[in-house]
């Protein structure tokens, strides 16, 4: 099954890809399309030019799995953004993108460091 733990990364390919790619031609679009190990643990998300139907791919540690989806209406958000760049994920992103939600005005979902405010009572000699 998919891993939920947040130690997990995702990553998005690119660009449109032919999903009747098995693990051989998506495990090589790993390694020199995203540049990444395939065997790290790490989710691999592939998504059509129609934009109805995704792969993920995904080592378990035994070998390699693909879970696919195919949607009947309407497509999959967009998350090629025609400069080539990998778009990453959270597995909460992923999950939702798979549901169908559209990803947009994204934030970190960790919160930002928070500098210790001294108290007065620290101050009191």
């Amino acid at each position: 099954m998919l891993g939920t733990s947040r130690s997990v990364r995702v990553w998005a390919y690119p660009a449109p890809t032919d999903l009747r790619k098995g693990y051989n031609g998506l495990f090589g679009l790993v390694k020199t399309g995203l540049r990444r190990d395939p065997m790290s643990g790490d989710l691999f998300l592939f998504v059509n030019r129609r934009r109805n139907g995704c792969k993920v791919l995904v080592w378990d540690g035994t070998g390699l799995c693909i879970f696919q989806k195919r949607l009947e209406r309407g497509c999959f958000a967009s998350l090629w953004r025609g400069d080539g760049q990998t778009v990453q994920l959270t597995t909460s992103e992923l999950a939702l993108f798979i549901e169908g939600c559209a990803l947009v005005g994204r934030r970190a979902l960790s919160p930002a460091a928070i500098e210790p405010i001294p108290l007065a009572m620290d101050r009191v000699a």
